[in-house]
């Protein structure tokens, strides 16, 4: 091949990769169809509303977290909304088949499901917490070494506890029957630290807002809400909508509601 050719060639190169990558970007930045996203003129809703706070149903109505959140998100698209109580392992069959557009309850994020979904931002974080009296704060992991640490036998905690143990040194363990029971031998100052999720810990303070702890994540769980991988259009509306809550504070608003 000459030189001409050459060049003639690498120019045609330089031409369809700038075409793909105008192309790519358009596709990004193409504003979100309301109508394509949601056909129905309505935003359908699939719920398994057996996961207090985040839902429930006392046989009039659904009721929780995630209702007032999809609620607050549907304001935000300016469509109504209709909920489908579906126990969850029915809840990704029913998004997929198109029976709902949107999944919104207390759903985690699962790597091996992103084929069929796409997840939006988090909006809540269930991660294990490492608790202690904000009188008496464990200022680094490596001060659990000897500590008396309470957590729910058997839990996730169990299983975080053990690799703490393994990097930072043995604590003396007080395990319970229920995350409740671990975070009352922390406020009767039994134990000197408490390992549990995020929600139990919020759901415990409600009960004793005047008790003062330091908190912090040990491991993270992301809760999310499931578009299907081939309608962008809700993905992006959704996700949108779920940033200007968080920018404005109402999320949080929702949130302390219930938690």
């Amino acid at each position: 091949m000459n030189k001409r050719a050459r060049l003639a060639l690498s120019f045609g190169l330089v031409v369809i990769a700038t075409s793909l990558l105008l192309l790519f970007a358009s596709m990004i930045e193409r504003p979100a169809d309301k109508a394509k996203a949601f056909p129905r003129g309505m935003i359908v809703v699939g719920v398994d509303a057996g996961v207090p706070p985040f839902a429930s149903d006392d046989g009039q109505a659904v009721y929780g977290l995630d209702i007032d959140l999809a609620h607050a998100i549907a304001r935000d698209i300016d469509l109504p909304i209709r909920f489908l109580n579906i126990g969850y392992y029915g809840l990704y069959d029913a998004l997929t088949s198109g029976e709902v557009d949107l999944l919104i309850s207390a759903l985690r994020v699962e790597e091996a499901r992103m084929d069929d979904v796409r997840y939006t931002r988090h909006y809540f974080d269930n991660g294990l917490l490492l608790v202690t009296p904000v009188e008496k704060p464990i200022a680094s992991l490596d001060g659990l070494a000897g500590k008396k640490v309470a957590y729910e036998f058997g839990s996730q905690a169990d299983t975080e506890l053990r690799k703490l143990e393994e990097q930072y040194g043995p604590v003396t363990r007080l395990p319970y029957e229920l995350p409740t029971y671990a975070l009352d031998s922390l406020r009767f100052e039994y134990a000197d630290a408490a390992i549990v999720d995020a929600i139990a810990l919020r759901l415990y303070l409600r009960r004793f807002a005047d008790w003062r702890v330091a908190q912090r994540y040990l491991t993270r769980d992301h809760y999310a809400i499931a578009a299907r991988r081939d309608n962008r259009d809700a993905w992006a509306l959704v996700d949108g909508a779920l940033a200007a809550l968080k920018e404005k504070g109402e999320l949080d608003k929702i949130i302390a509601m219930w938690l």
